[in-house]
This record gives C-alpha cells, sequence and structure tokens, in this order.
C-alpha cells in the first residue's frame, strides 16, 4: 500500500478527502486515538500532542507499545483464518484506525482477492487518509460513523453495495471496545451489532485486560496504572476483566484457544515471515486479550 508523508498529508491533502462541515474536527492540539496507535506501530501520521499521550503511558508502563503491535498481529492472524479457514468474502471493521502495512482488505485480499471490506472509524482523519489511499479500490471504503450507534452503522455499511449483511460477515472489533466507557454500553453495543448478522458469521474482539487481582497482584497493578494514565491524556481506555470481555461474544461459539492473551491467538512459528507474526513479550502480554467467536 503506498504511504503518504505525515502529519504534512494530513495538513495538506487530508482535507481534500474530508467532508467540508467535519474538516474543523480536525484538531492537532487534542490526542486522537487512531494517531496514537499509529504512533505506537511506528507510522508517521500523528501530530505532538499524540507522541506526548504516547510516551506519557510508555513512560508508566513500559511496553504499551508491545499492546498495541500484539494487537495489530491479532488482527491480522484473525483476519487471515476467516478468509483462508472459513472463507468469509466480507469484512466489516469498526474502529479501523489509521491505515498502516497488512491492513484488513489486504490480508483478506492473499486468500481472496475479491473479498469486500469496510472500514468505520469516527475520527475524520482515518476519513481523510483511507479514502486518499483506497481512492482506486472497488472493493474496499472507508465510512466515518461511530460505533456507539450499531444501527446507524450497519445500515451505512450495507448501503454502500459491498455488504449484504444476509450472508455472512466477519465483523472485526479490534482494540475498540475498551475505548467505550461503562455508560456507553459495550455489552449492548455488542449484542446489537450480533444480533444483525447472519448465522456463520464471525466476531473478532481484542480488549485491555485487568487480570484477576488475588492471581496476578503486580499485572493488576500495572493495568491500573496504564487506565489510568490513559483517562488522564486520552480520556478513553477502559481494562476490564476476563469475564466481562467474554461476555462481548454472547452465546456464539468461541473458536479455540478461546479468549486468551493475543500471543496465544493461534500464533505462528517464530520464524514466520509473514504478516501476524509478531509476538508481545511476556512483560504485559496479559493485559490484553482476544478471540474469535462463530455465530451457529
Amino acid at each position: 500500500m503506498p504511504r503518504f508523508e505525515s502529519p504534512e498529508f494530513m495538513k495538506r491533502a487530508g482535507y481534500a478527502y474530508t467532508p467540508e462541515n467535519e474538516s474543523d474536527r480536525i484538531d492537532p492540539a487534542k490526542a486522537s486515538i487512531a494517531r496514537v496507535y499509529s504512533y505506537y506501530l511506528g507510522g508517521k501520521d500523528h501530530f505532538e500532542v499524540d507522541r506526548d499521550m504516547a510516551n506519557y503511558a510508555e513512560s508508566v508502563v513500559p511496553g504499551v507499545t508491545d499492546l498495541a503491535m500484539g494487537n495489530r498481529a491479532f488482527v491480522q492472524r484473525a483476519t487471515r483464518y476467516l478468509a483462508a479457514e472459513r472463507g468469509l468474502d466480507q469484512f466489516l471493521d469498526i474502529g479501523s484506525g489509521l491505515p498502516t502495512d497488512g491492513n484488513v482488505h489486504e490480508i483478506a485480499h492473499e486468500s481472496i482477492p475479491d473479498a469486500r471490506v469496510v472500514y468505520v472509524d469516527n475520527d475524520p482523519i482515518v476519513l481523510a487518509h483511507g479514502r486518499a489511499l483506497l481512492d482506486d479500490n472497488r472493493t474496499t471504503l472507508v465510512l466515518q460513523n461511530d460505533l456507539t450507534k450499531p444501527e446507524d452503522v450497519l445500515s451505512e455499511a450495507e448501503r454502500t453495495g459491498l455488504l449484504d449483511l444476509k450472508r455472512p460477515v466477519g465483523l472485526m472489533l479490534g482494540g475498540i471496545l475498551h475505548h467505550l466507557s461503562d455508560a456507553q454500553d459495550p455489552d449492548g453495543v455488542a449484542r446489537r451489532l450480533r444480533d444483525a448478522l447472519a448465522p456463520g458469521s464471525c466476531l473478532v474482539v481484542s480488549h485491555f485486560c485487568e487480570p484477576d487481582f488475588a492471581r496476578s497482584p503486580e499485572e493488576a497493578k500495572r493495568a491500573r496504572r496504564l487506565q489510568a494514565a490513559f483517562l488522564e491524556r486520552l480520556k478513553t481506555g477502559m481494562w476490564r476483566s476476563p469475564e466481562q470481555i467474554r461476555s462481548y461474544f454472547g452465546d456464539w461459539h468461541l473458536v479455540e484457544p478461546g479468549v486468551a492473551s493475543l500471543n496465544r491467538w493461534r500464533p505462528l512459528p517464530p520464524d514466520a515471515k509473514s504478516l501476524g507474526s509478531y509476538t508481545m513479550p511476556p512483560r504485559n502480554e496479559n493485559l490484553i486479550v482476544g478471540g474469535v467467536a462463530v455465530k451457529q
């Protein structure tokens, strides 16, 4: 995928791909989830305020970068599983963030060249950058919408003509539900999305995890320190219990090994060169978990 130099790209060309009434929402003085993750992943799509936030969290608990990279690798492995092993040819990636190497459509196209992907994010920067990179792509597009409005997301995604919700869909919620507060009802949001999908659909979730304090007190303390840092600087980011995270899958059938540390979800061999082979160091690997489930 071609890359643009940023933030020059965002300042110069980004507005050309952003609706006029949204362009004033691109605020270089306010940290953005998408841009912070871009920084952690080694991208160029960030401003000084995003780097300050990312470095602050890294100083509180070294290894936050591991979580971002581990999450990216998990989503890549999960996408490959859905396309190559389950034959899914349409994907809805909500909270997709800024494009990096190895996006969902690139992984899916390894197995199914005409697989269709709709990316959704509420950040106008993502809309601007994604539309520029995908300007001539006929199977993939980016929408600006909000996860807290699942019915709107689903109806707009279907109106694109790329997705048919009467057929199985791969729903990707990689590293996004933990950016909903309890008041925003992430469990209810996940349920409304699940209920709208056809049998055979698959749900991919990864989420910041607070380990059980009685069993792993030091890990639980690190999770709490990180949550405080994220809420202080980014105003979002919740570390939830494994039980809470499992609830997002409802009664769907969990694929082995279930909800687990991302390192344990269908890892690739250490010497693998394909996308998705990154393994997090042990220091924080239990602070983020994920899984894949199938609607029967």
